[in-house]
C-alpha cells in the first residue's frame, strides 16, 4: 500500500516560519500531483497549494508570497515553506497525492494523517 506522513507543525508566533514535510511510501508506481490542504477551526477543508509533476506551481490567494511549495522526486516528498504566519493560518495541514501503485492501472487519491500548525498573536 501507499501511505503518505505529515511531519514539520507547532506552535508559533505570528511572523515565525515553519517548514511542513510529506513523505510518500509504500509501492509507488509514479507520483503525480501533490497538495497541501488545510482545516482551520469551523471553517471549510481549502487547497493551500499544490505541484504537479511537471513542476507547475499553484497558491491560494491568502498564502501567495508567504508559502512555497516544493518537491523532490528522489526522496518521494513534498515540502511546504511558510514563512510569515498568521493567525488565520492555524489549522491542520493535510498532504493530498495523486499516486500510481506500482502493481496499478490507474492513478489514486491519497491522504495524510494531519499535522497541527497554531499560530499565536
Amino acid at each position: 500500500q501507499v501511505q503518505l506522513v505529515e511531519s514539520g507543525g507547532g506552535t508559533v508566533q505570528a511572523g515565525d516560519s515553519l517548514r511542513l514535510s510529506c513523505v510518500v511510501s509504500g509501492s509507488i508506481g509514479s507520483i503525480g500531483t501533490m497538495a497541501w490542504y488545510r482545516q482551520g477551526p469551523g471553517k471549510q477543508r481549502e487547497s493551500v497549494a499544490r505541484i504537479d509533476n511537471t513542476g507547475i506551481i499553484n497558491y491560494v490567494h491568502s498564502v501567495t508570497g508567504r508559502f512555497t511549495i516544493s518537491r523532490d522526486n528522489a526522496k518521494n516528498t513534498v515540502y511546504l515553506q511558510m514563512n510569515s504566519l498568521k493567525p488565520e493560518d492555524t489549522g491542520v495541514y493535510y498532504c493530498n497525492g495523486n499516486i500510481r501503485r506500482r502493481a496499478g492501472w490507474n492513478y489514486e487519491i491519497y491522504w495524510g494523517q494531519g499535522t497541527q500548525v497554531t499560530v499565536s498573536s
